[in-house]
């Protein structure tokens, strides 16, 4: 290739190499040939070889060695050269760039110049990459072309204010008077860049907000001009698909947005507007439905009539019924955020958002059930539920356990029986007890427990579906634990409520067994199937022995706590056999809704203040068991073959007794009444809860929950004060390398606007080494707010937990 080969033969003959490798060489042989042309001087072909160098840099080969040359041709008196020069300064110059700093006085003078063209050229490049240093030194000159004769000017300098205003927000102050002239303006372009200009400073300034609200009085000006677009007739210069320049309404409307945001007065004078744009806008084209959906969200932020709002949730409606999956997706998106204000006007359009679950778009899905799960209430709760269930059946993988945790959640909150409650928890496990949380089993045992009289429907039917799938773990679990407790109930063979089944003991303890041998079973689902036999044992009388050689065979179980259990149970059959019923092996209490670890029902991020105003002891009860029975419970694996002997009460005098071992593992002390107290009595200590993060209206919080030796167990709070939804919340921590983290899921990615809502996450730390406590330091918080402004912020707090916790 030839030195003096043009642009497009170049072009030409880097297409037609066939490998990378001749693409490389072709480039290389090339780049010598731009250097030797740059050491030439002014030959006429700077220009063209720059122009060649642009292409390369294009194709992602370096062309650093070019900046220079773009600041040579910059200067040039040229306009060719000027345009390639500012061109190439555009592409390979930024502000990081010491070179940026060199065009500083060839952009003022061309600012100056008499050519329009070159004054566009230096407005372009500035708007482009004009670093800090450069705007501060150019902003009066730009000030002075805003009021310009010339419309092709004031449209390039309006929006290099914008760029000023952006990388230097104390300068916005300058552009105010200008930018408020410009709105009188009839050329589009000027209008559209005024309007971004408005906008700009009224985001940065609150006073310049006020400004423009009361004193310049911008609304009813806007409003004229939004209604002469409205209203205009065709004009093939800014029509796009009948409408007139949708990009300057888009601009007006969310200029208006902010002008009428919290305000009545600004409010009230562009409602009217704002009805004749959403009913003379034609939705069939995109740039209608962009319109529209611009006067939606400002219905929506302003202090609009209430008519009002329900004519906008109605365009959303029927934004669902758009075979553009796009707008499906962003209308679910606006009514996700108005149906807690607008509640009974999105109701109307439940049924299409229904509908949209079945859509083949997994995006659209998951906004559609976010949305279905917003509108379940105590109205709907049935039919709203039996679609969602239907929906669990064959919604992608990703989105079963969202879905679950929300039914979960739905039928907490509106169940209009027991019964039907416990039905759909069921249901859901059946179909989806892989992707439940791990809460779900006790939550359910809570809720059986306190349905008793549904103790035999419910033995009944955990019994039928444990026959048929051992597949669903979190269903075992329960149908395991129920077989235990309530045994009899399903032995006797009677059932009002569903047709009974005629079980035997051996039937029973058969489907126990495969739950024990299956190989589909984790180590907790086997230690419940093992607990749930041995208290058959109390409930049966026919096979006690095979019970006691189920037992004795996983005694020697690889897994430590399922031996610990068959340990702890085989001594019970040889030396505590009296103890076993009622003692040990009773049916378990009723158990409280307010007692540690029940979550069921609480909503995303509830957190229940714990009461701090004193510490709270075990019932009084305890205190009055007798000694032995609390000796014999310790000394559950106790070394002497002979049962223990009640022991009398405790006196002044004494006494030596093998079931104090455990109270004295070094010997030599008789507990006291006093010891016996304090070892009976738990007091609970509350941790108050820590502030970590405060900023943009997010607060986050750390609550310490409980502590052993080498385990601690905190929850994070996050909530938001701010009128916007947050997405897409995430935290990151640190720990030192002796110590193991576990974040748990959060128990969502969104947090609601005004504090309506909680996000809550659970994070356990682990020191195996018990050389310290195990601290952990937080990294790194991101969030997206509005769905638009990415916050990003690298934190530097570190949790250590409070010593002398229980």
């Amino acid at each position: 290739m030839s030195p003096s080969v043009r642009l497009q033969e170049m072009i030409r003959v880097i297409r037609s190499a066939r490998t990378q490798g001749e693409e490389r060489g072709i480039i290389q042989r090339e780049c010598a040939d731009i250097r030797a042309q740059f050491r030439q001087g002014d030959n006429g072909e700077r220009s063209h070889s720059l122009a060649k160098l642009l292409y390369v840099h294009m194709l992602g080969y370096p062309a650093h060695f070019g900046q220079m040359e773009c600041v040579r041709l910059i200067a040039s008196p040229r306009y060719n050269e000027k345009r390639i020069g500012y061109l190439g300064a555009m592409m390979l110059l930024d502000e990081k760039q010491d070179a940026s700093l060199l065009i500083t006085n060839s952009i003022k003078n061309d600012l100056s110049h008499s050519s329009q063209y070159v004054q566009s050229l230096a407005l372009c490049t500035l708007a482009c990459m004009g670093s800090a240093e450069m705007c501060r030194d150019l902003a009066p000159e730009i000030e002075r072309l805003l009021r310009a004769s010339n419309s092709y000017i004031k449209k390039k300098a309006t929006l290099c204010a914008v760029h000023i205003i952006r990388k230097v927000p104390e300068l916005a102050e300058l552009f105010t008077p200008s930018a408020r002239t410009l709105l009188s303006e009839k050329n589009h372009g000027v209008l559209h860049g005024a309007v971004v200009l408005i906008t700009e400073l009224c985001k940065r300034n609150p006073d310049t907000l006020d400004q423009f609200r009361k004193v310049i009085q911008t609304v009813p000006e806007l409003v004229q001009i939004m209604k002469g677009l409205v209203t205009s007739s065709y004009s093939p210069e800014h029509n796009v698909a009948g409408i007139s320049d949708p990009f300057l309404q888009v601009r007006i409307l969310r200029l208006l947005r902010i002008l009428g945001h919290n305000n009545d007065t600004a409010s009230d004078a562009m409602n009217d507007l704002l009805a004749q744009v959403a009913t003379n806008t034609d939705s069939s084209k995109t740039a209608g439905s962009a319109v529209l959906y611009e006067t939606v969200l400002t219905i929506m932020d302003i202090n609009s009539e209430s008519g009002l709002r329900v004519l906008a949730v109605n365009i959303l409606g029927r934004f669902l019924l758009n075979n553009d999956r796009n707008i499906r997706y962003i209308s679910m998106t606006s009514l996700q955020k108005i149906v807690q204000t607008d509640h009974n006007a999105v109701q109307r359009h439940r049924g299409t958002i229904v509908d949209c679950l079945k859509d083949q778009d997994t995006s659209v899905k998951r906004r559609a059930l976010e949305l279905s799960l917003a509108l379940v209430s105590a109205v709907n709760i049935r039919s709203m539920m039996k679609e969602l269930l239907i929906f669990l059946s064959f919604c992608p993988p990703e989105l079963r356990s969202q879905t679950a945790s929300g039914i979960f959640n739905a039928a907490e909150r509106y169940s209009p029986s027991k019964r039907w409650h416990i039905d759909t928890i069921l249901h859901v496990l059946t179909t989806a007890g892989g992707d439940v949380r791990d809460e779900t089993v006790p939550n359910l045992i809570q809720l059986i427990t306190t349905a008793s009289e549904l103790h035999c429907y419910t033995v009944h039917k955990l019994y039928r579906a444990l026959v048929k799938d051992i597949a669903q773990q979190s269903l075992v679990q329960v149908a395991c634990w129920c077989i235990g407790e309530y045994g009899d109930l399903l032995l006797k063979g009677e059932c009002e409520e569903i047709e009974p089944l005629q079980v035997t003991e051996d039937d029973v303890l058969d489907a126990l067994e495969t739950v024990l041998q299956s190989h589909m079973s984790s180590p907790a689902t086997r230690g419940f199937a093992l607990t749930a036999t041995m208290k058959l044992s109390t409930r049966i009388t026919d096979n006690v022995d095979r019970i006691r050689s189920i037992v004795s065979i996983y005694g020697s179980c690889i897994d430590l706590e399922l031996q610990q259990r068959a340990v702890e149970y085989n001594a019970l059959f040889k030396k505590y056999d009296h103890m076993r019923y009622p003692a040990v092996l009773e049916r378990m209490p009723v158990m409280d809704k307010n007692s540690p670890g029940y979550t069921n029902g609480d909503t995303p991020g509830e957190i229940k203040e714990p009461d701090t105003s004193k510490p709270k002891p075990v019932e009084a009860g305890l205190l009055s068991e007798p000694a032995s029975q609390v000796c014999d419970l310790l000394d559950l694996l106790g070394g002497t073959d002979t049962p223990l002997q009640p022991s009398p009460a405790p006196t002044s005098t004494p006494t030596t007794t093998s079931s104090a071992d455990l109270l004295d593992l070094l010997g030599g002390l008789e507990p006291t009444p006093a010891e016996m107290q304090k070892h009976c009595c738990v007091y609970v200590h509350v941790v108050p809860t820590v502030s970590v993060y405060e900023k943009n209206g997010l607060s986050l919080k750390i609550q310490y929950d409980k502590q052993t030796e080498t385990e601690v167990t905190v929850s994070l709070i996050a909530s938001n004060s701010t009128q916007n939804d947050i997405t897409s919340f995430t935290l990151q921590a640190a720990v030192p390398k002796s110590v193991q983290l576990q974040m748990k899921a959060p128990s969502g990615n969104v947090i609601p606007a005004h504090g309506l809502g909680q996000v809550t996450q659970t994070v356990l730390l682990n020191n195996p080494n018990k050389a310290s406590l195990p601290c952990f330091r937080f990294v790194q918080l991101s969030f997206l707010l509005n769905l638009s402004a990415l916050f990003m912020h690298k934190l530097d707090y570190t949790f250590i937990p409070p010593t002398g916790q229980p």
